[in-house]
């Protein structure tokens, strides 16, 4: 039996308490304001951010996250962490990843993960980072963490965008297996990236997020 496997499948579940479900990062708005009015707009604006702020952000700071926590390094492990909070280019992103790595270190703690005590105020402010150690604690591979890592934070977009525009589940679904080939190439991309090549600059998004924080109506946190 796989156990790494069966590791990463509770750390992407939909079911592990970190609140996940309760952000749409912006889509929530950009469907209200028309940037977001169909399936084709959705999986235009999604594969953007994976060829952007996925593949030249997270996923870089991701696997060096991981390569702290196989090391035991704190100072890496704090530097990288601080970086990505930086990168978040507004307060509801900001909140977002502090919000759900709080939650995930409080977990990681209760289930024994190597080091996740001792390194729980660093945890506590990026949940990428505790999403590492998480992955490094329990000997899952740095290429498996990261598909797991990419699925979930799609995974959990395109389910808000079913409620919102609405889709229907099945066109979810359908267009879940669609843009999952693309995350092998977006992974294998990100690899590529050296440490001073690392950010993005993603307009589009930031606003979104930003009439987000303001919208009158909205099911979703910010």
């Amino acid at each position: 039996m796989n156990s790494s496997l069966l590791k990463l499948m509770q750390l992407v579940s939909p079911s592990l308490p970190i609140g996940s479900f309760t952000y749409s990062q912006g889509i929530e708005y950009a469907v209200e304001c028309g940037w977001i009015d169909s399936d084709d707009a959705l999986q235009q604006w999604l594969e953007d951010q994976m060829l952007t702020s996925i593949a030249q952000l997270d996923l870089p700071v991701l696997q060096r996250l991981y390569d702290a926590a196989q090391a035991a390094d704190e100072t890496a492990l704090e530097k990288w962490s601080q970086i990505l909070l930086a990168s978040r280019e507004t307060s509801e992103l900001r909140r977002e990843e502090i919000n759900r790595g709080r939650a995930l270190a409080t977990l990681l703690i209760a289930l024994d993960v190597p080091c996740a005590k001792q390194w729980q105020p660093i945890l506590a402010s990026c949940q990428a980072a505790a999403f590492a150690t998480a992955a490094a604690g329990w000997n899952i591979s740095y290429r498996d963490a990261a598909y797991g890592y990419v699925w979930g934070w799609l995974e959990n977009l395109v389910l808000a965008a079913v409620k919102i525009i609405p889709l229907g589940q099945t066109r979810g679904q359908q267009l879940l297996h669609t843009m999952a080939e693309t995350i092998p190439a977006v992974v294998a991309n990100s690899l590529q990236i050296a440490d001073t090549m690392i950010g993005v600059s993603n307009p589009a998004l930031a606003i979104i997020c930003s009439r987000h924080e303001t919208q009158y109506t909205r099911l979703y946190r910010s």
